[in-house]
């Protein structure tokens, strides 16, 4: 059946064009600009590529999507990169892995497993104002590191404003929920970023540090999921905290029962009604994908203790049916179990709330719902990445970062670059960001004589934790959006926030990341 047409006052306007001018001439004119002493011309030509890039980015004159496939006809165009190798970044193992994460958290959000687990959080932690907006940030930062920050804060969102209006509706003061409202709507927006910085597939930008680890460093050994978790919850855990205890030093102290009289939770649960098998079945694959990528690879605790990963387990069986050792291969990636179990998903039938048959809990209609516009954006960064170590723009840049800090302390680095990436990243894609210095850092500590680790792992967490404007980040975006929380709040809370978790990056980093 076909779709009516929309009404004239049902369409959207149109996004501003004036950016596609503006990129083209800034192309133009970085072309025409001399090349720097011991800079490549191809260099030159990536760099006017990201800059018109850049500016369709920021401008949104093009679609996400339609900007991020520029390299594809500008690299072989400009003489940057062959087309082959240019279209193998957009089909990278790690953006298979953050496909296949996706799949499983459409299968998630089909049988509204991720609402029910969102709502148990939430009741678990308690009903006081206080602790229900760490319930909610809990709630939030769980599903985002399994499901992308922009669905976390869409989910949670409509819950929270749904509380609110609860809420007055019991004879809270004008003045009690004017205090918690952005409170908790900015506690949700933080929650989805900091969470999807602890796991691989929870934000696009830890997957350009993979991917960039493996081009410069082939003969060291990646980080696995698991590996990224224990790196990183740790670390996401007082950061949560962190935010929490800045965001409620204003609230009301609210008597405990102030939530409890209106029931919300328990009424949204029972609404959803008991748990169904496709929901069982579901949490279950869920629980094993977590499970096969945290313990892929041997996780060592202690000398003594050293727990084994089932990769190696499972090559050295195997290699009985090769004819070479393929526990020296990397045969296995994290995105083989990613795209393994959203294969798997395709043959189980099971039977939903309330239904009469069984079918597939995967189908491809709701796997067309995957964001593909964020995996092409994957692509043109690791695009953008490739190109600058093809063309040894990051070797310049770096030798010029050398230059600069080769006087400087350590943890003054660390900070630097924490305050610099967070920054940058209000008024920028953090995943173009990450792509263009993840490189350009990498290089600046060989240079230093220093672990590469030191400076890559405090630079990429520092990209999603920019907290200061709307347009840095999706959540921003979507709680600014909502009328309850306002540039000024967002920007007062925000830029507190920025420079007190790259401060905390930065102890981080010399106490538990490297």
């Amino acid at each position: 059946m076909s779709t009516p047409p929309l009404p004239d006052s049902a369409e959207t306007a149109p996004a501003p064009r004036w950016g596609i001018p503006i990129g083209f001439a800034l192309f133009a004119i970085t072309l025409l600009l001399p090349v720097p002493e011991g800079m490549q011309p191809a260099a030159m030509r990536l760099i006017a590529t990201v800059v018109l890039m850049g500016v369709f980015w920021f401008t949104e004159a093009l679609p996400t999507g339609a900007t991020s496939l520029i390299p594809l006809v500008a690299f072989p165009l400009l003489a940057i990169m062959p087309s082959d190798v240019v279209s193998q970044q957009y089909m990278d193992q790690n953006i298979l892995l953050y496909l296949g994460g996706f799949i499983i958290a459409l299968g998630i959000e089909k049988w509204n497993l991720h609402r029910r687990m969102a709502l148990h959080v939430v009741k678990r932690v308690g009903e006081n104002p206080r602790r229900l907006v760490l319930g909610f940030m809990l709630g939030t930062a769980c599903m985002s590191m399994w499901i992308s920050n922009t669905a976390s804060t869409l989910l949670m969102l409509p819950l929270a404003t749904a509380l609110l209006t609860s809420l007055r509706e019991t004879g809270r003061t004008r003045k009690e929920l004017a205090l918690l409202s952005p409170v908790l709507l900015l506690g949700i927006a933080y929650a989805a970023s900091i969470g999807g910085s602890t796991t691989l597939v929870g934000t696009p930008t830890n997957l350009i540090f993979v991917k960039v680890w493996a081009d410069q460093f082939p003969d060291q050994a990646p980080l696995s999921a698991g590996q990224w978790m224990i790196h990183f919850v740790p670390v996401g855990i007082v950061l949560l905290i962190t935010a929490w205890l800045m965001l409620i030093r204003g609230l009301p102290r609210m008597s405990d029962s102030t939530v409890g009289e209106t029931g919300f939770i328990d009424r949204k649960l029972r609404e959803l009604g008991p748990p169904s098998q496709a929901e069982y079945v579901m949490g279950v694959l869920f629980v094993c994908t977590a499970f096969l990528w945290i313990f892929r690879e041997p996780i060592q605790i202690t000398e003594q203790f050293v727990i084994p990963g089932w990769r190696p387990f499972l090559l050295s069986h195997l290699s009985y049916f090769s004819e070479i050792d393929l526990t020296k291969t990397k045969y296995l990636h994290d995105s083989t179990v990613a795209i393994g179990v959203a294969l798997l998903m395709f043959f189980i039938p099971v039977k939903g709330q309330g239904a009469k048959f069984a079918r597939p809990l995967m189908d491809w209609d709701t796997v067309n719902k995957v964001p593909w516009a964020i995996l092409f954006l994957i692509g043109g960064g690791f695009a953008i990445a490739s190109a600058a170590q093809a063309t040894e723009l990051s070797n310049w840049i770096g030798q010029v970062l050398v230059t600069h800090l080769s006087g400087w302390p350590p943890w003054a680095w660390v900070l630097s670059i924490c305050l610099l990436m967070t920054f940058l990243t209000e008024f920028t894609s953090n995943v173009a960001t990450a792509s263009a210095l993840m490189p350009i850092l990498a290089l600046t500590a060989i240079g230093l004589g220093t672990d590469p680790q030191l400076l890559m792992l405090p630079a990429i967490l520092s990209t999603s934790c920019a907290f200061m404007m709307p347009i840095a980040t999706p959540p921003n975006a979507i709680v600014y959006s909502s009328g309850v929380v306002s540039m000024q709040q967002m920007a007062r809370v925000g830029i507190q926030m920025n420079v007190v978790f790259a401060l905390i990056i930065t102890a981080a980093t010399f106490l538990w990341l490297t």
